[in-house]
């Protein structure tokens, strides 16, 4: 699909008019032509923004992962309940360094978005050179089980989702 200079995203602009005229709850011919101004200028001045993601190549193994991130949030969501009500001296929060195999930019920000909507875990840091995702665990008795089981449960998902 060729670009041109004057819509070079097509349908963000009709999204911006639309929100445009939204928020301004109206249809005033002063609003259509401002909402229709902005709607153009806006995604010229951030297409030299913009950088090429990897696409989705296996659309439904996509699908199978979000439902499995569904259900593991639920199901930490009642861990972390039973961790919290509990003792505290029994939770044993740490940090660990989990290694990337996945290389570009989008499934790394995916992997680190499912570690932290996931209760009990949250990404604190990517190291420099990418090859390294740092979390934080509520509880943890075993690292190289937590490792194991990102690794294998969220990170090869996704590198079979994007191809990489």
């Amino acid at each position: 699909m060729s670009r041109s200079f004057w819509l070079p995203m097509p349908i963000h602009s009709l999204l911006l008019f639309v929100v445009w005229l939204l928020l301004n709850n109206t249809v005033a011919p002063g609003h259509i032509v401002l909402g229709a101004f902005l709607s153009l200028v806006i995604p010229i001045l951030c297409a030299p923004l913009k950088t090429e993601q990897p696409h989705v190549k296996r659309p439904l193994l996509a699908l199978r992962y979000i439902l499995k991130v569904l259900g593991d949030i639920v199901v930490a969501n009642v861990e972390v309940a039973i961790l919290v009500l509990g003792p505290v001296r029994r939770l044993q929060p740490a940090f660990v360094a989990v290694p990337l195999d996945i290389k570009e930019e989008l499934p790394i920000t995916l992997l680190a978005s499912t570690v932290s909507l996931t209760p009990g875990t949250v990404s604190s840091e990517l190291s420099s050179d990418h090859k390294w995702l740092y979390i934080h665990a509520l509880h943890v008795t075993d690292e190289q089980a937590l490792i194991a089981t990102i690794k294998s449960r969220y990170e090869a998902p996704l590198k079979e989702i994007f191809a990489c």
